[in-house]
């Protein structure tokens, strides 16, 4: 059943199923709340940091890893904003306020500050803190008004990180997992702009180009890795369409990409679900076409290209969206809200 009308949750028109939404909802509202199995990102400096994860993340402290329940946060928050109706809107309501309140958001905020944390999550959590933030900035919501009240002093924070961070970051990472370097900026352009942090946007674009702006004949033909939910060819190209006009972005894009190897346009194949590294192979299958989506309207409808990105991006996302509950903690505790920011995407 496809939802009545076309909706709009952070800027982007999408139908999606009823069936879907409830679907990833449940996903979510289970991982949020569940502390074991964690994996933790933290530097212990003495016996007084051995800490179980929900004494050191009071809001982030399920879905596995704290970046997994940041973004777990945001699929939820999307989807209220997306159909308020949605039956388990109540749940979810609930959920986020035990999560998200002041004293839980100003824990957080306090992490950052304990020595050995420079690094933490750097740049992938960084990036989901802050689409989280630009999805309730400016919404017109009760709860919304609050969860961005509260979230205001850890967005200010991973804004200095930025800050400070990236002119000192000599070279681009161009890994398929999580300290890739486009994918953090990708995010953290969106919220710069959406929440008028010139600063922050001016320096993305500026380091874009110093990175990427001078990148030709991407070997993607050596895509995937074996662990990869990112593909660093496409993410790069979906940072640079967002930082290009689109008569330059196709010039850009000739000289990087003159070439689309079939291992780019097919999607990967997922050998074992149950796999935590495996599995992140169904990610990479959604991340890719959300940005073949994004990625295909900066070329002319005439333009053969933008059938193949369309097409490639079908045909990626119909490999993996069924697997997205694939009965294994491994893959369902993140591969939801890839599915709701491919979706988005569309």
């Amino acid at each position: 059943m496809i939802l009545p009308t076309a909706l709009k949750a952070g800027g982007a028109t999408q139908a999606l199923t009823s069936g879907q939404a409830s679907h990833f909802a449940a996903l979510a509202l289970k991982g949020i709340r569940q502390e074991f199995p964690n994996k933790l990102d933290h530097v212990m400096q003495d016996a007084a940091g051995v800490q179980r994860p929900k004494e050191l993340h009071p809001a982030f402290y399920g879905c596995y890893d704290w970046h997994s329940s940041v973004h777990g946060h945001w699929m939820l928050v999307w989807l209220l904003r997306l159909q308020g109706n949605l039956p388990e809107a109540a749940a979810i309501r609930a959920a986020l306020r035990e999560n998200l309140t002041a004293a839980n958001l100003a824990a957080e905020a306090a992490y950052l500050k304990r020595p050995g944390t420079a690094s933490f999550e750097r740049t992938y959590g960084w990036a989901w803190l802050l689409k989280l933030a630009g999805e309730v900035h400016g919404w017109d919501d009760v709860d919304g008004r609050a969860w961005a009240a509260g979230l205001a002093p850890l967005v200010d924070a991973f804004v200095a990180r930025y800050l400070a961070f990236l002119p000192k970051q000599t070279y681009p990472i161009r890994t398929g997992v999580h300290a890739n370097t486009a994918f953090g900026l990708a995010f953290a352009l969106d919220y710069a702009q959406q929440a008028e942090r010139p600063e922050l946007a001016e320096l993305i674009r500026a380091r874009a180009m110093d990175y990427f702006g001078g990148d030709v004949n991407y070997p993607a033909s050596w895509e995937p890795g074996g662990e990869d939910f990112l593909s660093p060819a496409l993410m790069e190209a979906d940072l640079m369409r967002r930082v290009l006009p689109a008569a330059a972005f196709r010039e850009w894009w000739a000289k990087f990409l003159p070439e689309l190897p079939p291992a780019l346009l097919n999607p990967a194949i997922v050998a074992d679900r149950a796999d935590p590294k495996i599995v992140h192979l169904d990610g990479l299958n959604l991340s890719r076409a959300a940005c073949l989506w994004s990625i295909a309207p900066a070329f002319p409808e005439e333009d053969s290209l933008r059938k193949i990105l369309t097409e490639a991006a079908e045909r990626h996302a119909a490999a993996s969206l069924p697997h997205v509950a694939s009965g294994d903690y491994a893959g369902e505790h993140w591969l939801a809200s890839f599915a709701v920011w491919m979706l988005s995407s569309k």
